[in-house]
């Protein structure tokens, strides 16, 4: 079986402490400070039969996440810029979804409480979760002190097939009914990064009122999910800020109703006028930049009359905010940090909102093959326009 795994060297920074997760020259929760000069290769691999609770999955889509291209990208020094867990070599690629080749005899499908069939439409949750910690028994899997993380730590789904625990499974079948097969596997393969924004604006930034106003600040796959997500919920302006023409004019069909280019219109500026000085209930961080954006969020959040604003925190940065003490305490203001998407109804939730309408596939802009992730990962970098490329040939 053909795979894209990436490799990279074991080389830590000045100054970097194993951390007691960490597994020497192996895993490391810090992925930034300690892999230099990452490859990516088409590599054969054997597929393995599943075991009692495990699935084995041929992948129909698998999109390309803003995290694998910074597991690719490096720094001036030639360290990756993905700060999380990861541990190479590795499969890339965790947003996926695919038909049931086989299942194991415990291998349950939760949509109708009887062992997986063949054939069945499932998408997965990355984050692998152990059940048995103190986090997880607490009702937060995204926590798991013994996570691993599927395209991050374990091999992902660029690849004809993978084998998941039936757990992490969830089916997309209802899909089939609305939108008809092509589409169900393209919009399988975007439950994942729809479920991380839905647990950014819902579960970790409490959601909003019908009638408040919203700001997304970028608007990749998570920030553009979010515009669908909370305008569904009621939003009276989502707006959203965005350097790429091609992405805001997307967002407008997903959910946004007010776009702004940072690059040539002052973000703060622009959103206290669209709500006439109001300003949002709700302000989203999803450019990975928080330090440059930090200072219109707090203008919002100062000059605005709305109180109770909460700011979530969910692209991935080693980055310091600039924070003023003054701004939260006054304006009575929130900042929340939003990792994964696992745990309090997240998966079946959106699967429900996208098998009841809220089609989000005009992200998926464009398909490709193995042969072309590689390409695409250093596209990526530099251009913004695509907003999710998705591998659907894997022969």
């Amino acid at each position: 079986m053909r795979t894209v795994s990436l490799y990279a060297d074991w080389d830590p920074k000045p100054g970097f402490i194993l951390g007691k997760k960490d597994i020497d020259k192996k895993l490391t929760y810090l992925g930034s400070r300690v892999w230099r000069n990452p490859t990516v290769k088409i590599v054969n691999k054997e597929v393995r039969e599943p075991g009692p609770t495990e699935v084995l999955i041929e992948v129909k889509a698998c999109g390309i996440c803003g995290s694998d291209v910074h597991m690719y990208q490096k720094d001036k020094d030639g360290y990756i810029f993905y700060p999380g867990l990861t541990a190479f070599p590795c499969t890339l690629g965790h947003e996926f979804c695919g038909s049931v080749v086989m299942a194991g005899d415990k291998a349950i499908n939760k949509r109708t409480g009887r062992k997986l069939e063949v054939g069945e439409g499932v998408c997965s949750e990355e984050m692998m979760w152990c059940s048995y910690c103190r986090p997880c028994a607490d009702g937060f899997p995204n926590h798991c002190e013994s996570l691993q993380e599927i395209g991050f730590s374990i091999d992902g789904a660029y690849a004809k097939h993978i084998v998941v625990d039936a757990r992490y499974l969830w089916s997309i079948e209802d899909f089939r009914k609305l939108y008809g097969e092509e589409k169900m596997w393209q919009l399988g393969s975007l439950v994942e990064p729809t479920s991380v924004a839905y647990t950014a604006v819902i579960t970790r930034g409490g959601g909003i009122q019908p009638g408040e106003n919203v700001v997304i600040l970028g608007a990749g796959p998570v920030g553009a999910a979010a515009c669908a997500i909370l305008r569904r919920a009621g939003a009276n302006a989502v707006i959203l800020s965005e350097p790429s023409a091609a992405r805001r004019k997307m967002a407008l069909t997903i959910g946004a109703t007010h776009v702004i280019d940072p690059k040539t219109d002052n973000v703060a500026d622009a959103v206290l006028d669209i709500t006439h000085g109001h300003g949002a209930k709700l302000i989203l961080e999803a450019t990975g930049l928080p330090s440059v954006v930090w200072p219109d969020v707090e203008r919002i959040i100062w000059e605005g009359r709305a109180i109770n604003a909460t700011v979530v925190v969910v692209a991935r940065a080693d980055d310091r905010i600039p924070l003023n003490g003054e701004v939260l305490q006054v304006r009575r203001a929130n900042v929340v940090g939003s990792q994964g998407h696992s745990g309090q109804g997240v998966f079946p939730n959106v699967i429900s909102c996208i098998s009841s309408g809220m089609d989000v596939s005009p992200m998926i802009t464009k398909k490709i093959s193995l042969d072309e992730v590689e390409p695409s990962l250093v596209k990526l970098q530099t251009d913004r326009d695509d907003v999710k490329i998705t591998v659907t040939k894997f022969d």
